[in-house]
């Protein structure tokens, strides 16, 4: 119950304009300002040094340009352009290949043929220089869009994709099944959205079980499965999971954003599991940045920390 009265406050709080222009202002004014604990800048070049600096430490990452629901034609056409650029930066900085992308942002609200063009555009960039593109998921809304919009690039050969299900959502167990069928690798996350309860678990220990239930599936039936997810009770179920049936370390990832549970994410690597780190980067990093304070309370004290003790 509280978990849900959390994501339904800062979802609210996210669309608040008076708000996001009052935290755009010093959320990232400095190098110590409280959003860049889970930002990794405005730049492609500040998330790239971020990103030189998770590599370092023996994680893997993908990066991801910022911003939603665009409403015109040409914006979809510049973000698109933002992704292309981005890709040659990651390659001059010799970084790890992977990026993700959000349908909405290309023109999915739009024009869901110009959306595809835009994917296929970036696809075949990403394919002739070895890039692995995640298409991440949004609410419940666009998840049918999204599949069918993947499953048409998939159909045409575009194979160095993969797809995001979140366990909160009813259908994910079906879908799960169905991409894994076509050969598909799926990026497992709990869900930070708020939804409503004709499509999604409400309550946080249903949504742990459903979590629980895809991964074993994704882990013996999937495609090199990525288990996005920063709760140490999901974590110790994979590892005793893959124990059990002799599954190695190399056949799956864990995968936690920027700047959550470092902790973790170090004693991960530390035990020889692989571990990719999501960053986030760009000037609307507002609405994203919500629903994370949404997502754990913990968030919330350091933001409250972090804003009191700006000067």
């Amino acid at each position: 119950m509280l978990d849900a009265l959390s994501k339904s406050f800062f979802h609210a709080l996210a669309r608040s304009r008076g708000l996001e222009s009052l935290a755009s202002h010093y959320g990232m004014a400095r190098p110590t300002s409280f959003a860049r604990r889970f930002i990794a800048g405005e730049t492609a070049e500040e998330a790239i040094e971020a990103a030189r600096a998770i590599q370092a430490s023996g994680m893997r990452l993908t990066l991801d340009q910022l911003g939603e629901s665009i409403t015109t034609l040409g914006e979809a056409e510049a973000a698109t352009q933002v992704y292309v650029t981005l890709i040659e930066k990651i390659l001059a900085a010799g970084i790890d290949r992977n990026i993700s992308i959000k349908p909405t942002q290309l023109g999915l609200d739009i024009d869901q043929a110009v959306c595809v063009d835009n994917v296929k555009r970036l696809l075949d960039l990403a394919k002739t220089h070895g890039f692995f593109v995640r298409i991440d998921m949004e609410n419940t809304p666009y998840i049918q869009k999204t599949l069918d919009m993947f499953n048409a690039v998939w159909s045409q050969g575009y194979q160095n994709t993969g797809v995001v299900l979140q366990s909160a959502v009813f259908r994910a167990e079906e879908d799960a099944k169905a991409v894994s069928k076509a050969g598909a690798r799926v990026r497992l996350v709990k869900g930070a959205y708020k939804e409503p309860s004709a499509v999604a678990y409400q309550a946080k220990a249903d949504v742990d079980a459903a979590y629980v239930r895809i991964m074993k599936f994704l882990m013996t039936d999937g495609h090199y499965p990525a288990l996005a997810t920063h709760d140490p009770k999901m974590i110790d179920a994979a590892k005793a999971f893959a124990a059990d049936k002799g599954i190695a370390k190399d056949r799956f990832e864990f995968q936690m954003l920027y700047g959550i549970r470092r902790d973790l994410q170090a004693a991960l690597v530390a035990d020889g599991y692989r571990m990719r780190v999501y960053v986030p980067f760009g000037k609307q990093w507002f609405p994203y940045f919500m629903r994370r304070l949404g997502e754990r309370p913990a968030n919330v004290s350091f933001v409250l920390k972090g804003i009191f003790g700006e000067k």
